[in-house]
């Protein structure tokens, strides 16, 4: 492992494939809240191929950002180009097409910094674009990141980290929950997760995201997000791969026992609801009444005998 350069410092990775006006965005975001934790931001060309994106990308150079370039790859691979050269102790994810908040070069370095214990923190987000509102974000929970990604990629976390897990993962079926297999990695290799309760950064909601071409739909846009991410053969596809690597096989264990209890207590509600359940709880209400009557009879009897004696 190499000592990271700025220590103490967070680097921003912004990867980008035609991206070029939402980029803009995105950077003006870190230069709105740029402080003495930056240490630098490194954009990532995926391949961009559009003329408007090309230009973007040749400004940001010249005004002094580092901009790499390497043929269309992937948003894993991307990541992990960034995060390779980056110099700082930190790595923040950024995608060109969401924007960053103070919280994130504040307070969340200031906690890692704080906590060598900890590994990643995360936090809330906004949602712009074709939705708006907070996205609140839970505490984090191993079975629930099991049963489905609530963490973003947009989290702070230690570069050491990376390493430790061998960075994305490039070979993916299909792109956009690379996220989640990253974190579960994380989460089996021992890293610590912390949530932190602010808004960290604008997620933009749009009908052609990466994860909507993935899975046919944004999941956070569901009521019920992961009943709805279940039904997805593309999602299944890449769950099936993610829990198939030896690495995770206790997850994937855990996985599948969860799923079972699931469908068992599906199966409960069921029965429950259904109208014979329903008309036998009541032919046997009466006999339940008079069996509490009855305990409630002899509880009393027990405790006057004791108090006579």
């Amino acid at each position: 492992m190499t000592t990271p350069i700025a220590e103490g410092k967070v680097s921003i990775i912004v990867p980008c494939f035609n991206d070029g006006p939402m980029l803009r965005e995105a950077l003006a975001s870190v230069l709105k809240f740029r402080n003495q934790n930056l240490a630098e931001v490194i954009v990532v060309d995926d391949g961009s191929s559009e003329t408007e994106t090309i230009r973007i990308l040749k400004e940001v150079a010249e005004a002094g950002d580092c901009v790499v370039s390497q043929p269309n790859c992937g948003l894993a691979a991307a990541r992990n180009a960034g995060i390779r050269l980056a110099k700082g102790e930190f790595i923040l994810p950024l995608d060109s097409d969401n924007r960053v908040r103070d919280a994130y070069l504040s307070e969340a370095v200031s906690v890692l910094k704080e906590n060598p214990n900890l590994d990643v923190i995360y936090a809330d987000a906004e949602y712009f674009g074709e939705k708006n509102g907070r996205w609140y974000v839970p505490e984090f929970d191993l079975l629930s990141l099991i049963r489905g990604n609530f963490i973003d990629a947009c989290a702070v976390y230690r570069k050491s980290l990376w390493e430790k897990v061998g960075g994305y993962d490039e070979h993916m079926p299909s792109m956009g929950l690379e996220d989640w297999d990253f974190w579960l990695r994380v989460a089996v290799h021992g890293g610590a997760f912390s949530h932190l309760p602010e808004i960290g950064f604008d997620y933009r909601v749009r009908s052609d995201s990466m994860i909507v071409k993935t899975i046919g739909f944004d999941y956070r846009m569901q009521r019920d997000p992961w009943n709805a991410v279940r039904i997805s053969p593309r999602f299944g596809e890449v769950g099936n791969y993610i829990f198939g690597k030896p690495e995770l096989a206790c997850y994937k264990l855990i996985r599948e026992t969860d799923e079972q209890v699931q469908q068992l207590k599906g199966g409960i509600r069921t029965i429950q609801n259904s109208p014979s359940y329903r008309l036998g709880r009541g032919v046997f209400a009466p006999a339940r009444v008079l069996r509490k009557l009855w305990s409630g009879f002899i509880e009393k009897c027990v405790v006057s005998k004791r108090a006579k004696h």
